[in-house]
């Protein structure tokens, strides 16, 4: 199932992005694409692995990393799968419920805003609960398998 979420109506500010001393959240570098793509495959496969490449074609570079002590513990993604979409998003085992997803969720989605998109669609998303709660994201009824249909698969 697909989900929308109105940018315009993102949850809470810029200070509740709940960054601590324990990780960051920034924009990924040009240079960190290769560095990057292998870490996705290692821990989420090929598939998301192509997509995060892809949002480095995107200016600005539209892929969001997460680093704890200068390691990259989780990314996020938009304009990957096709425009307006945010995704792939994915966190390190380790810091999983530690508020890095939310992080990166928020911090993509208010990117996306600033670059003038009113929506986001986060397409086939497997965990709705987290994207309803912190986002306010609701079902797009009728969306599966929605824009994947057909894809090729491993």
């Amino acid at each position: 199932m697909d989900l929308l979420v109105k940018l315009y109506a993102l949850p809470g500010g810029p200070s509740q992005l709940a960054e601590t001393e324990n990780f960051e959240i920034r924009r990924a570098f040009a240079a960190e694409k290769t560095l990057l793509a292998h870490w996705v495959e290692q821990h989420f496969g090929r598939g998301w692995a192509s997509e995060a490449e892809t949002a480095f074609a995107r200016l600005p570079i539209a892929c969001f990393v997460a680093t704890a002590q200068s390691e990259l513990v989780g990314f996020a993604c938009y304009d990957a799968t096709a425009r307006g979409f945010f995704g792939p998003i994915g966190v390190a085992e380790a810091y999983r419920r530690c508020g890095v997803g939310r992080a990166l969720l928020l911090r993509t989605l208010r990117d996306m805003a600033g670059q003038g998109y009113g929506y986001a669609i986060i397409g086939g998303a497997g965990t709705t609960e987290f994207y309803r709660r912190e986002a306010g994201a609701a079902e797009i009824p009728d969306s599966a398998p929605g824009f994947y249909r057909g894809m090729l698969k491993e």
